[in-house]
């Protein structure tokens, strides 16, 4: 820096005692653009262009100072008389491409660095910002392209290799990712931002414990880096490490108190351990900072569900669907806790309006069909019932509780012993899903014994008493003895 200054004073005494040359004031703005004195050098290089019309790199030197200044038209302007004054001037090309590129001319910015490119075919940068483009218009493997005949040129371009790694992820091409960031890595250990996106490519493959490592390394190089906090502890929740994934998330929430997902995702790990009222809290803090997050406000009605404040969880579920209308799952939700806060006609009705609007919203969504079902039988409408189990389970062939109840609801109807036959077939799948399931035991037990097949009946009440359920040994009292 005292070397800068030096020759800052050097330039100052010759050009106040000698006559001025525009190559003085050039370079003492390229000295003030070093120092970060943008708009010292910019009045420099006018003054060298005042003396000289035709000098081209003061235009292409201005044009870069005011690009620091985040004034990107007039960098094009400055970068455009450039190249009129010297239409070979590859670097004012590629500049210009760059401003370009910062006011979003994406086709124009290409357009640049194609004629950088073709003055000179061994512009590395060139290549590489117009892989950087490319990506930004999601010409994945133009940018690939690119950036692979920068690193060709370049072979020690660490940014190139993370840039390519980068777009290799977002085509799904993991491992070749991985191969890229490690060649970054192997050329710049510190590249932090190469661990992370090294990281990231591991979570596609579900590799947990090695992109851990990655975040760890990340982490050992910025101390301050809350993100790779943040991914640590979602990694760790996907290997079951709950505590370690709380202490990451914690971490990254001292580093930024206003990490929303971070609370977010501690509040779910508390709910996993059953924390409940820690995880309303982290899920209130999360929405504390973003009042939008209609996972946060879904989420927390989910676990006020859990600790029976229904009241307040229809609350949470009505402002998810508020912020996000095509919520199907708040809106089956919502259902469930309105016929848990008031067992009546009317609470199940009102229920059913919120699974028929979650059904109309995802029609594949097999709990609002099992649950408006259940609704319907409390309704006594058996039928009705019956035909919401069956797309149950037709969506879902593994339901054993929606055989179990479909099978219910065409006992109740006990219309013929055909339907009593049919209620039987139904918990034959029941329990062949599930042979832990006592209730279908049971049933199938009575529908058998209504049928005249007693010592069937009988021998599955007993098997449902054997798993538990005790009103099984009641009606055995009642049929069988």
């Amino acid at each position: 820096m005292k070397c800068l200054f030096f020759l800052i004073l050097i330039f100052n005494s010759i050009i106040n005692c000698y006559s001025q040359t525009s190559e003085e004031y050039f370079k003492r703005g390229l000295v003030k653009d070093s120092l970060e004195d943008y708009r010292g050098a910019i009045e420099d290089y006018g003054k060298a262009i005042e003396i000289n019309s035709k000098y081209s790199e003061a235009y292409n030197n201005r044009g870069h100072t005011k690009v620091n200044l985040q004034d990107y038209q007039g960098a094009i302007a400055d970068y455009t008389k450039a190249i009129e004054i010297n239409p070979k001037y590859a670097r004012a090309y590629c500049n210009r491409g760059n401003a370009k590129d910062e006011v979003q001319d994406y086709r124009g910015a290409i357009v640049d660095y194609t004629k950088a490119i073709e003055i000179n075919p061994a512009f590395s940068d060139a290549y590489f910002d117009r892989g950087n483009v490319k990506d930004d218009l999601q010409d994945y493997q133009g940018a690939i392209a690119d950036y692979t005949k920068a690193i060709e040129i370049n072979p020690k371009d660490a940014e190139a290799y993370d840039n390519r790694g980068f777009v290799k992820d977002e085509v799904q091409d993991y491992q070749g990712a991985i191969a890229d960031y490690t060649k970054a890595l192997e050329i710049n250990p510190k590249n932090a931002m190469a661990y992370k996106g090294r990281e990231l490519a591991k979570t596609h493959l579900k590799d947990y414990k090695e992109a851990t490592t990655d975040n760890s390394k990340a982490i050992e190089i910025n101390p301050k880096n809350a993100e790779a906090y943040y991914s640590r502890g979602v990694e760790k929740i996907k290997l079951l490490d709950y505590q370690g994934a709380i202490a990451d998330l914690s971490k990254a929430i001292d580093i930024n108190p206003n990490y929303a997902l971070a609370y977010f995702e501690r509040g779910y790990v508390k709910y996993l351990l059953q924390d409940f009222r820690g995880a309303i809290a982290d899920f209130t803090k999360a929405i504390e900072i973003n009042p939008k997050n209609a996972l946060a406000f879904y989420s927390r009605g989910f676990v006020k569900d859990e600790v029976q404040d229904y009241r307040g969880a229809i609350v949470d579920y009505t402002k998810a669907i508020e912020i996000n209308p095509k919520n199907a799952e708040a809106y089956g939700y919502r259902g469930n806790a309105k016929l848990k806060l008031q067992d009546s006609q009317e609470a199940i009705r009102e229920a059913i309006v919120d699974y028929n609007k979650a059904i109309e919203i995802n029609p594949k969504y097999a709990l609002a069909f099992y649950n408006r079902g259940a609704a319907k039988y409390d309704l006594q409408d058996y039928r009705g019932a019956i035909a919401d189990y069956t797309k149950a389970i037709e969506i879902n062939p593994k339901n054993a509780e929606a055989y179990g109840y479909r099978g219910n609801a065409k006992l109740k109807l006990q219309d013929s012993q055909e339907a009593i036959r049919e209620a039987i077939v139904d918990y034959n799948k029941a329990i062949e899903i599930n042979p832990k399931y006592a209730e279908a035991y049971c049933m199938r037990g009575l529908a058998r014994i209504l049928i005249g097949q007693k010592n069937n009946g009988c021998l599955d009440l007993s098997k449902a008493g054997e798993l538990g359920y005790e009103k099984a040994y009641e009606l055995i009292k009642k049929y069988c003895n």
